[in-house]
């Protein structure tokens, strides 16, 4: 009894019940998963703002600089399904604090990086702890939460991942503005510290199951996804210096070694004892779907990304301080909706409001193909406030379909594989999306190009990105329709269950 008592004074917060989900221990568990999915999401989009203002002080081109971003990308995109599995077989809790520490460590050396290539390094270890927080913070909501309130705390962690997405150009702004390229990697530092801590002391302790050795690991399952995954990433990445970032021979064979690796990976998973994804999970719509859905809408966000900063500055005239503060209005939007918007994914149903956040994506990127340059600001703000308060909707209602009814020993690389579809989603449309506005723009230098060229090049970015989320809309839509016609009673069952009850 005095054990009990002690242990719910302290929160335990495994097998949350009604009663532990509102004791303080909870709710600085939650701080400590959203500040992981706050910071992950952050060094996607923070350094994006920064990429000319690296050009200019490491004498590069944008090509290389882009290798900021890309680094990063790729080692989350990588090595994100297996540490998620990694978490599932040799305890969460170590593996999340381990990564944070990692991320915190990497940051630093970023902002003291005195060459480009030691930047980009440090932004590749930096990427690889922003895998483990990434894959495992979903993972524990289950552990948290009781499961009538998962909505809820995916929305709050869609909240962050939309927040963090998003106020990274505005935040970078304002830092490079005020204190120079290096103070975008600094600020990790202490928020690194807090959610270590945090973690530390709330998130609930590593189940000590049956002893489980390394052999439950797929290690040639995990080899073969990293080198199928890195192939994809560079042939959508690497880039000749034409200006124009043309797909080359070396694409080709990139690509051909992509799609070769993916047909040895699906061999590997059907043979393995304990494969790193059960093939048997793609069988069902409902994941594939939310999958898909969520590669495409991550394109699009990495376009608002790409695209946003360069429009802001060069259509629009404005400085790296006030183009952080225009696009600070989008964070702003999404924290106030994502919380919300768990609740309604409860009450309403998650695929339902799916669909709500992709047509208001929808909406702001078809507004952006159409805006001339003259309503100026108002005519950029307005567009991206429905874009991404859609964002945080999609995200909040897509991740709690997919994560309420899973396994305990599958969250991790279930989670895992949301964040590997969000990533392939961004590294895509960093590299696509990114030479879409460059062949728009028809320049061969976008950070010279004119106000005119960059307007046209926006307006025609966004069309693409409209079509791409319709696309993800009819995934949805039609996803919902099996669903009904699945839940729906055959034609006279009711009338015949009706007449038993009499009977």
């Amino acid at each position: 009894m005095l054990k009990s008592i002690i242990a719910k004074r302290d929160g335990a917060v495994v097998g949350s019940a009604g009663s532990a989900e509102r004791t303080p221990s909870v709710r600085w568990a939650l701080a400590a998963l959203s500040l992981s999915m706050l910071l992950s999401s952050l060094g996607t989009s923070i350094a994006n703002v920064g990429l000319p203002t690296l050009a200019q002080a490491f004498n590069a081109s944008f090509q290389e600089v882009q290798w900021v971003v890309l680094a990063y990308l790729l080692a989350i995109t990588t090595l994100i399904v297996s540490v998620g599995r990694l978490g599932d077989i040799t305890g969460r809790k170590r593996l999340l604090l381990a990564g944070i520490l990692l991320f915190t460590v990497a940051s630093s050396l970023c902002g003291i990086a005195p060459t480009l290539w030691l930047l980009i390094a440090a932004r590749a270890a930096q990427g690889l702890g922003a895998a483990v927080m990434m894959a495992l913070t979903m993972a524990f909501v289950g552990e948290t939460v009781a499961k009538a309130k998962t909505g809820s705390a995916m929305g709050l962690l869609g909240t962050m991942s939309a927040m963090g997405t998003a106020l990274g150009p505005s935040l970078g702004g304002v830092l490079i503005a005020g204190l120079g390229w290096p103070a975008i990697f600094f600020v990790n530092v202490p928020l690194g510290i807090l959610t270590f801590l945090l973690a530390h002391r709330y998130l609930p302790v590593d189940r000590r199951g049956p002893k489980t050795d390394s052999a439950g690991f797929d290690h040639a399952g995990t080899l073969l996804l990293a080198l199928t995954l890195a192939a994809y990433a560079l042939a959508m990445t690497i880039r000749h210096h034409d200006g124009r970032g043309s797909f080359g021979p070396l694409n080709m064979a990139l690509l051909l070694a992509a799609a070769l690796g993916v047909g040895l990976f699906v061999r590997a998973q059907a043979r393995a004892a304990s494969p790193l994804i059960r093939l048997a999970m793609f069988r069902d719509p409902g994941l594939s779907a939310s999958l898909a859905m969520s590669a495409l809408v991550s394109t699009v966000m990495m376009a608002t990304l790409v695209v946003g900063p360069f429009y802001l500055s060069r259509a629009l005239g404005l400085n790296a301080a006030l183009v952080g503060l225009v696009l600070s209005v989008g964070p702003l939007a999404a924290a106030l909706a994502g919380v919300p918007a768990g609740r309604m994914a409860d009450r309403f149903g998650a695929q339902r409001m799916t669909i709500v956040g992709l047509i208001a994506i929808a909406a702001g990127s078809f507004v952006l193909s159409m805006v001339p340059a003259t309503p100026g600001i108002p005519g950029y703000i307005a567009p991206i406030v429905v874009i991404t308060v859609g964002y945080a909707l999609f995200m909040t209602a897509n991740n709690t379909a997919v994560m309420t009814d899973i396994r305990p020993d599958q969250r991790g690389v279930i989670s895992g594989m949301l964040s590997l579809s969000r990533n392939l989603g961004l590294i895509t449309g960093a590299s696509v999306m990114g030479a879409v506005f460059a062949l728009a723009s028809a320049t061969t230098d976008i950070t010279t190009a004119r106000p005119e060229a960059v307007a046209t090049g926006m307006r025609f970015t966004f069309a693409v990105a409209a079509i791409l989320i319709v696309v993800a809309l009819a995934i949805a839509v039609g996803t919902y329709r099996r669903t009904w016609r699945n839940r729906a009673p055959a034609p006279g069952a009711a009338l015949q269950a009706s007449k038993k009850n009499s009977g």
